[in-house]
This record gives C-alpha cells, sequence and structure tokens, in this order.
C-alpha cells in the first residue's frame, strides 16, 4: 500500500472520527495538513485578560475572564431555573446565561473569584450582550486543567465552531504538531534566506505554541510570506500564459460606426472615459488578447466605455458579446444600448444608415421563433453585438467572427462560464483568443486588484458624468426611535408627489415553503433570537395598506417569472410604479433615473460594499438622491458602526477598504466561484501591501526563469494543494 504523506493523513486516523467529522463539516478540515494552516487568530497572555469591549455580535468568540457574580432565578412559579453570570476582564462585562438542567454544573463552577476561558455565540438580549450556553474551561481552583497545559506562555485562541471549542482544537493540533517536520517549504532557499524567513517546519511550531510573542512575530512574518508568494506565482504564470496566446488585432477604423456613434452623443465623455477608452484601443490594437479590468464607481459610466469598444472590434470585422449575470441586466443593458445606438442599431434594415450594425438579445427565457432568429443573426454576422447571460455559453450559440468578450459583474459568473464564451471566438483553422474586457462596480483597493486580479491591467474610472446628483445618506434606528421609520415613509410619499419614484429594499423574498426550506432554517438556528429578516412580499403588502396607501407599489425578486420581471422593470422605468419593492435584483445595472429615494430594509444585514451597489441605484438624473439604511441593532453593535460609515462617504474605494477590514480576507478569492475555502489565512490584503508587492516581483522573476517551476518540486506542490486548478483557473479570469 502506497505510504501516504504525514501532512495528507485524513484527520480521522489523528483525532477520531467524530471530532474529524465536526472539522470537516463546520472548518473544512480535512488533513493533517490543513489542520497545521488552521492557525490562531490571537492568543491570550497567561495571567493577562483579554478584552470584552470589542466583542462582535453574531460571532463565535473565546474571552478569558473572571466571574464577578453568579445568581440562579426561578421562573413559572419555581419549575424553570436559569443562571446567570457575569464575567469581567477590566475593559467591560459580559453576561452568561445558562437554563434549565445545564444550570447545576456551571452554578458550582464559575464561583465569584473563578478564571477560566468561556466559548459562546454573542447574542443581544434586553439590550445587552450575552452567551447563553457557553461552553468553559476552568484556568485555576479544585479539579481545573491548569493553564500549563497549553504549553508556553501564550494561549492560543483558534477560530472556533458552537460544536469544537478552542481549547479542543488546541489538544488537536498538538497531536498533530510533530508532523509540521515533514513540510515542504514551497520558498526558494534565496529567497527564505534573503529575506531571514524561518524555516517552514519552526513557523508552524511557533505559531502554534510560541513561548513569545517575538515566535509569534516570526511565523507571521513567514506564513504570509508563503501565502502572498504562492498567489503571485500563480498569477504569474496566468500572465505568462497569456503573452503566448494571439489574437486578431481590432485597429480603429477611421469613419466607421464608431466615428459616426461619437458624432451623436448629446454629451461629452468625461476625462476619465476618454483615458480608459485610449487604454482599450490600445490593447485591442495588438497581437494578443486583451485582459483587461475596467472598475469604476456605481453611474461612472463604464457601460458607454464598454460600448464604444465593442463598436471598433464591430468597425473592424468581428462581433462582441456581452455576458450579463442576470436576465433582468441583460434586458437592461439592451435597452440602454439600442437606445444610446438610435438607428445605428437598426442593421440589417431598411433605411438604415451605412456603418449600422445589428443589436441582439439571447436570454434563456426567449421564444422559440426569437431564439432561432437571434442565433442566425450570430452566425451569419448579421449581428456585431449580442447581449445576454448564460445562454450565449450553450453550445448551438455560433458565432461568425467573434472578437470581444465583455464580462458584466465579474463576479456573478463561474470559471467554466467565462471559458466557454472566450472558447467560442477560436476559429478551426487557428486558435484566436477573443479580447477580454471584465467589468465591475464594485471599487476595489488597489492591494486586493494585486491578489486578485494581478494578471488583469486595471482601468479605473473615478469620475462621476455631469449631471448625476449628490446621495445623502440616513441611518434609521427603527428599535430606538420607531418615529425615524415613520418619518422615512413620509419622505417616500414626499418624492412620489414631487413626480420621482423609490425603492424598497428587503433581503429576503418571502414566499419560502411553509417551515422554511433546509437553508433557511439553519439561518434561523444561526441567528438564534433574532427575528427572520424582512421579506419582499410581507413588506410590500403593509406598505401598500399602511404608510404607502394609495401610491403604486409592486414587487420584483428573483423567483419571479423573467417576463414579469421584464414587465415590471419596463413599467418601473417608465414612470406607471411609483415604489418597487425589490430583492437585491435591482443591485447593478437598473437605471432608472427619475428614481430618487431608496430605503433598505434591515439594512445591517447586508454588506458595505452592497449598500453602496444598491444606493447608486438612485440620484441617477438631475434631482438629488436619498438613501435610508433602516436596521434594528443597538447603537453599540458593530453593524450600527458598518452602517455609519456608509452614510459618512460616497467614497466607493474607501468604503471597499472597510469592507475587507471587517470580513478580513474569507472572501477575497471568491469562494463563491471557486468551491474552495481562501487560502488566505494569514496575509492580510489592507495592511501587507508591502509584502504582496515584494512577492509579485519575486514571482515574475521566478516564472521567467522556470515557467514549469521544474527545479521548485515543493512550490508546486503547494500550487496544486492552495490554488487547485479550478481557483488558478478562477484567478485567471478575475
Amino acid at each position: 500500500m502506497d505510504h501516504v504523506p504525514a501532512l495528507d493523513e485524513n484527520l480521522k486516523k489523528v483525532v477520531g472520527p467524530p471530532t474529524a467529522k465536526v472539522m470537516a463539516d463546520h472548518l473544512d478540515l480535512h488533513t493533517v495538513g490543513d489542520l497545521l494552516h488552521h492557525y490562531p487568530r490571537r492568543y491570550a497572555e497567561r495571567g493577562e485578560l483579554t478584552t470584552l469591549a470589542d466583542l462582535p455580535l453574531d460571532e463565535h468568540v473565546t474571552v478569558v475572564a473572571q466571574v464577578s457574580d453568579a445568581r440562579v432565578h426561578t421562573f413559572n412559579a419555581g419549575r424553570g431555573k436559569r443562571l446567570e453570570v457575569t464575567i469581567t476582564d477590566g475593559s467591560g462585562s459580559l453576561r452568561l446565561v445558562f437554563f434549565g438542567r445545564g444550570v447545576h454544573k456551571p452554578h458550582q463552577d464559575l464561583q465569584p473569584g473563578t478564571r477560566a476561558m468561556f466559548a459562546g455565540k454573542v447574542s443581544v438580549f434586553n439590550h445587552r450582550l450575552q452567551l447563553a450556553h457557553p461552553a468553559y474551561q476552568l484556568l485555576r481552583g479544585d479539579g481545573a486543567e491548569d493553564v500549563s497545559s497549553w504549553a508556553g506562555a501564550l494561549i492560543p485562541l483558534y477560530p472556533a465552531t458552537a460544536k469544537l471549542e478552542s481549547w479542543k482544537i488546541a489538544k488537536a493540533v498538538d497531536a498533530v504538531l510533530p508532523s509540521a517536520d515533514e513540510a515542504l517549504d514551497p520558498l526558494p532557499g534565496s529567497l527564505r534566506e534573503g529575506r531571514g524567513l524561518v524555516p517552514l517546519p519552526e513557523a508552524l511550531r511557533k505559531i502554534h505554541r510560541p513561548q513569545s510573542q517575538a515566535d509569534v512575530a516570526q511565523a507571521r512574518a513567514r506564513l504570509k510570506w508563503d501565502e502572498a508568494f504562492v498567489l503571485q506565482v500563480a498569477l504569474a504564470r496566468r500572465r505568462h500564459a497569456e503573452g503566448q496566446l494571439s489574437a486578431v488585432p481590432r485597429r480603429l477604423a477611421p469613419e466607421g460606426l464608431l466615428t459616426a456613434f461619437d458624432a451623436r452623443l448629446p454629451f461629452t465623455l468625461t476625462e476619465g472615459q476618454q483615458k480608459v477608452s485610449r487604454e482599450i484601443f490600445d490593447d485591442l490594437a495588438t497581437d494578443h488578447p486583451m485582459h483587461r479590468l475596467l472598475q469604476g464607481e456605481v453611474g461612472s459610466g463604464k457601460t458607454m466605455v464598454a460600448l464604444r469598444a465593442m463598436l471598433a472590434v464591430v468597425d473592424s470585422g468581428g462581433q462582441a458579446a456581452m455576458l450579463a449575470p442576470t436576465e433582468v441586466l441583460a434586458q437592461q443593458h439592451h435597452r440602454s444600448i439600442t437606445e444610446m445606438m438610435g438607428d445605428l442599431a437598426d442593421g440589417g434594415t431598411l433605411g438604415a444608415p451605412e456603418h449600422a450594425t445589428k443589436v441582439v438579445l439571447l436570454t434563456g427565457s426567449m421564444t422559440a421563433a426569437a431564439r432561432r432568429k437571434a442565433l442566425l443573426d450570430l452566425a451569419t454576422g448579421e449581428a456585431g453585438i449580442v447581449i445576454g447571460t448564460h445562454a450565449l455559453i450553450e453550445d448551438t450559440v455560433q458565432f461568425h467572427e467573434l472578437g470581444l468578450v465583455v464580462v458584466d459583474e465579474q463576479h456573478r459568473f463561474g470559471v467554466e462560464q467565462r471559458d466557454a464564451l472566450r472558447a467560442k471566438g477560436h476559429s478551426k483553422e487557428e486558435a484566436r483568443t477573443p479580447h477580454l474586457l471584465v467589468m465591475t462596480a464594485t471599487p476595489i483597493p488597489r492591494t486586493v486588484a494585486m491578489t486578485v486580479f494581478g494578471d488583469l491591467e486595471t482601468s479605473v474610472l473615478d469620475q462621476l458624468p455631469a449631471g448625476r446628483s449628490p446621495i445623502s445618506t440616513h441611518v434609521v434606528p427603527a428599535q430606538d426611535k420607531p418615529h425615524f421609520l415613520a418619518r422615512a415613509w413620509e419622505r417616500v410619499r414626499e418624492e412620489v408627489e414631487n413626480g420621482h419614484q423609490a425603492y424598497v429594499v428587503c433581503p429576503r423574498i418571502g414566499d419560502e415553503e411553509e417551515g422554511g426550506t433546509k437553508s433557511t432554517k439553519k439561518k434561523a438556528a444561526d441567528e438564534g433570537d433574532r427575528r427572520p429578516s424582512l421579506a419582499v412580499l410581507e413588506v410590500a403588502e403593509q406598505l401598500a395598506a399602511g404608510p404607502l396607501a394609495g401610491l403604486r407599489v409592486e414587487v420584483l425578486h428573483g423567483r419571479m417569472a423573467p417576463e414579469d420581471k421584464d414587465d415590471v422593470m419596463r413599467r418601473f422605468a417608465a414612470g406607471e410604479v411609483d415604489v418597487l419593492v425589490a430583492t437585491t435584483v435591482i443591485e447593478v445595472g437598473v437605471n432608472v433615473p427619475n428614481a430618487t429615494a431608496m430605503v433598505i430594509m434591515d439594512a445591517d444585514r447586508f454588506g458595505v460594499s452592497q449598500l453602496h451597489q444598491l444606493r447608486g441605484r438612485v440620484g441617477r438624473g438631475s434631482a438629488p438622491g436619498l438613501c435610508l439604511l433602516v436596521t434594528d441593532m443597538p447603537e453599540a453593535a458593530p453593524a450600527r458602526a458598518r452602517l455609519g460609515a456608509v452614510a459618512a462617504t460616497l467614497d466607493g474605494f474607501e468604503l471597499s477598504r472597510i469592507d475587507l477590514e471587517q470580513r478580513r480576507e474569507g472572501d477575497v478569492l471568491g469562494q463563491a466561484q471557486s468551491g474552495v475555502r481562501s487560502s488566505l489565512r494569514m496575509l492580510a490584503v489592507i495592511e501587507d501591501e508591502e509584502i504582496i508587492a515584494e512577492a509579485r516581483e519575486e514571482a515574475t522573476r521566478t516564472v521567467a526563469e522556470d515557467p514549469e517551476l521544474a527545479g521548485l518540486p515543493a512550490l508546486r506542490t503547494a500550487l496544486d494543494s492552495l490554488l487547485d486548478e479550478e481557483r488558478e483557473q478562477y484567478l485567471d479570469k478575475g
């Protein structure tokens, strides 16, 4: 039987099947190597109390604190018992609650003066933070396990779950730590020595069982370099591979479709739009495929820039395809592009201008006849531009000569989808790759762009076109100040009375089956005492019967039939609907200049960048925009600080930094797309800009010297395990 390397050993054999199952299900840890790379979140120093002042709501935490008070309360005429324990660490206090039969043992253990580690999920009850039924480990006293059982002076506190506390993870790490000696070192020896980094086995021992803060610092410095370097090598290899591909140069044609389009524009392009267009035209003119990321603030005119690129490709005899994540967005793009082009989009019809082309829409819900016509137009080259959803990728779709692929809101797509569309540009005679333009309205800090989009050239649109109005944003604390919410609905009425329209956004649809689906039940369980998030269908009904009675209120959500969605959007755009109650289906691309107000219900349940995206749907015309963020969260909750940050600035780049600092790196590599967890466990892309920049230089040099990494087998192994093929492809596409 083949020998299994120590780090590839399944955890079942080391920690036992029950613990291994919890680790696999809840922490995505499967092998000894996975567990060795599950680093402590922080360390508690023996004799020093950790801070209770900054506890995050709704997260599993481990705290070291001292019991200051413990009392049993009875209820239900003495039949029920509740133990309330107050713990303190000098910075603040926290309430622990135990119920029913679970009261007896903690009442014995947790006497005033007792010091212990406590683990549980932070929730709010009666405006106070608490842990309900926390697990605990006594740190002194009779029968308690002595602190010295945690090696060294620092107690590692691991990212944990309700089913597996930090100290149990620490014991499992003790069992696998000897295997660290067999860890293969991915860094070239010259790089490690040149930067004074400790060997990998030593770094793993020091991160898990440090004797001092100096050990932690040494280990972190080394492990950050591993992550940054392996990522940058993956990106450098993609850049190298892209450089080997060939593409048809698409040079600007004098007096063509683009010139005719520009001559009709009723406004002047911003300096930013002109600069970015020049960068794109320069890329299109080369015989290597363009590979560019266009990021721009909501409403900065990205669609205009993309359209001009598509027209330039049509002028050169090619076709352009725009891939949109939803039917609503594809239809919106098709409508706005044909409106912008006017009769220049009437190619093939009688009386069309000389350079006109045909612009077709291709979505899954089209009638068979309309679909056949669109497919024929693409195959013959009659249609120069196609806008569509995933339907563009199907085998039946053939292009005459696909020259440019534009991907809108790239983070909504999986790797295979983008690859499949680009592959349609390869002719049978020669492998020519279409040019690629990736667009996002989510501003990305430079460090993230270097980390996640490191193989794409980046263009940024940071100016808003003339005529766009400012948006004022306010937090509405509905629980603390109900009259603020009443005033919010009055403001919506005032906007409608002034001839404008409004959006109301909710986190949930509300047509889930009785009892909820498995995922909604799990979410409800995870949210503990919190009420379910507000739903579109319920809120719309309440508003139409209550504060917005008499207004034309309609709903829009992802589970509606495509023709119904399109009908609602058309009527809203035409001003036939006053208030649209919707999910985040309106987050990108929806452009209704007359909509001036947005109320976001349960705003604390959305991310910072998502709130910024949503807010960008208002203030798109000449009238100023208003965005109201409604929340039940208490003033001290971190979620309120997040909402305050959104209200304080319209700078998407600043907000994306805040968002990233709060979410850390868990989502940076786009877990939803790659299907695997983020490999960034130590690297903080905001703080570690210097390391990332240096790692990028080292990686570029390494790949230039040895593109196949033949002389660096350990680095190849690290690439295979941390960046499996699927994620490496994901990085390639951005």
